[in-house]
């Protein structure tokens, strides 16, 4: 399509830059998306870092809200090669005695995993299932919002507006593997878990791994992107690579520009186009922490102690939430933890593709400070020895990827920040400014569709559908768009 004809630009190729221009394309508008890097993806890449035939994951590996995404639940991805592996276990946490926590889909295995505390989780996670749709459509989106479900929400908010911290005595956790495992849940928001609303976080997560597991991507998470592409080039729609955008004066004419970049870049590249008051605002938005990312080839499945883990396609290491705790507070207070706090994938448990055969891909991160430049190899790999000794035996080769190098990769993860924007303070509620409709700016043509939006980070597409709709309403007067 020539540029005269287009509706709608979107700037980024990413999960949610993606979604924003199907959506739009599923309106029946004329859709270009224009993505600075070779690769459609952003944190949805695969990659052989290490060695030939291991792929690795550049940013996401596990993808609960992805398989569960209701900005997905309608799109003919399996069409465009989008399929589904789901673990034997979604997720195990294991001890340095005594047996791993697991979360598995079934509620009962996991309640029996948890000893004392069965009955605790079952009371914590019961109500919510079987109700994934109706939570995820009050959950999934801005927090003030006139609510579909009221009973739920309610419900919901009751037992996740406390910190992790409060939380853990208030469920009645009293054993140390059911807490160590709910901490590390929670820890996927990189906040200390003193902070209000984590286990919010968690909550979500359990819920989660019981409605619809904790899957990897056939072939890696590259796939979830390369789905996107082909039904969005399927509708229409185009996608320029290898062009990054410095201002939208270097854009086609188009009656709505849908950028998924990060809020600095989005007052930058929108310019005078937004009041100089809003553009500040932006500007002040808080970067969180950032991760060290370790990926591995092996020679064979990572020696795991507890054999729980060997069936998990997520492990989680942390000795305790108190371990957990102090790990987080370090990352987002300027320090380096000592021990991290390591989330880690394992895909060849369920992906032979990922590897030559008989080999095996690791992925693991731990939390840092923002921007940090040290190198947390070693403290990396001695926290997972303290759970599978013998690991570096089994390494064939490793790719330290350090915020430097991750922001990269994907320039939305400044200073090496997954979740484009801290969970803190009035970021907690707003993001990435106060205001009802926050994809939209004061200039009716001009959205923001990443995931300094709600409902914030993961590979879910949700930022990009609701920054869509918006655009719908407001520059193209859809008041149909919901």
């Amino acid at each position: 399509m020539s540029a005269a004809q287009l509706d709608a630009v979107v700037v980024g190729a990413g999960p949610n830059g993606l979604t924003a221009a199907v959506t739009l394309a599923r309106a029946g508008l004329a859709v270009r998306v224009i993505e600075a890097t070779a690769t459609v993806g952003g944190g949805a890449r695969t990659a052989e870092l290490t060695l030939p035939g291991f792929r690795h994951d550049l940013g996401s590996a596990v993808h609960p809200l992805g398989v569960a995404s209701p900005a997905w639940a309608e799109l003919p991805l399996a069409e465009h090669g989008l399929r589904w592996l789901q673990p034997e276990l979604a997720l195990a946490h294991p001890m340095p005695d005594g047996p791993a926590a697991v979360l598995d889909r079934s509620l009962e295995a996991t309640a029996a995993s948890l000893g004392r505390d069965g009955d605790a989780w079952r009371s914590l996670v019961g109500p919510f299932l079987g109700r994934w749709d109706d939570l995820a459509a009050e959950v999934l989106r801005p927090v003030v919002h006139w609510p579909r479900h009221p009973v739920l929400l309610a419900r919901y908010g009751l037992r996740g507006v406390w910190p992790t911290r409060a939380a853990l005595p208030l469920y009645r956790f009293r054993e140390e593997r059911t807490r160590a495992m709910f901490a590390g849940l929670a820890a996927h928001v990189i906040a200390p878990l003193r902070a209000p609303m984590t286990a919010a976080v968690a909550l979500l997560f359990a819920v989660m791994a019981h409605e619809g597991g904790w899957p990897v991507p056939a072939g890696g998470a590259q796939a979830v992107a390369d789905a996107l592409a082909s039904y969005l080039r399927a509708l229409g729609g185009e996608i320029e690579t290898g062009r990054p955008v410095a201002s939208l004066d270097e854009l086609p004419p188009a009656r709505a520009y849908l950028l998924d970049v990060t809020p600095a870049d989005l007052a930058v590249i929108a310019g005078d186009r937004l009041p100089a008051r809003y553009r500040g605002r932006l500007v002040r938005y808080r970067p969180g922490a950032g991760v060290f990312k370790l990926d591995y080839a092996l020679s064979e499945p990572v020696p795991w102690k507890d054999d729980a883990c060997r069936r998990a396609g997520t492990v989680h290491l942390g000795a305790s939430a108190g371990e957990i705790d102090a790990a987080l507070t370090a990352a987002t207070s300027g320090r380096a933890p000592a021990p991290p706090f390591l989330i880690t994938s394992q895909p060849t448990v369920v992906d032979p593709s990922r590897a030559p055969a008989g080999r095996h891909v690791l992925w693991a991160y731990g939390h840092v400070p923002h921007g940090w430049r040290g190198d947390l190899t070693d403290a990396i790999e001695d926290q997972i020895e303290r759970f599978a000794p013998g690991f570096r035996d089994v390494v064939l080769a490793r790719s330290a990827s350090g915020p430097s190098v991750l922001e990269a990769q994907n320039p939305s993860l400044v200073g090496g920040d997954i979740a484009n924007g801290a969970f803190q303070g009035r970021q907690v509620v707003f993001r990435p400014v106060a205001s009802l409709v926050p994809y939209a700016t004061p200039d009716p043509s001009v959205y923001l569709c990443s995931s300094a939006t709600p409902p914030g980070p993961g590979v879910h597409g949700v930022c990009g559908q609701l920054a869509a709709r918006a655009a719908l309403r407001r520059a193209f007067g859809r008041r149909d768009a919901t």
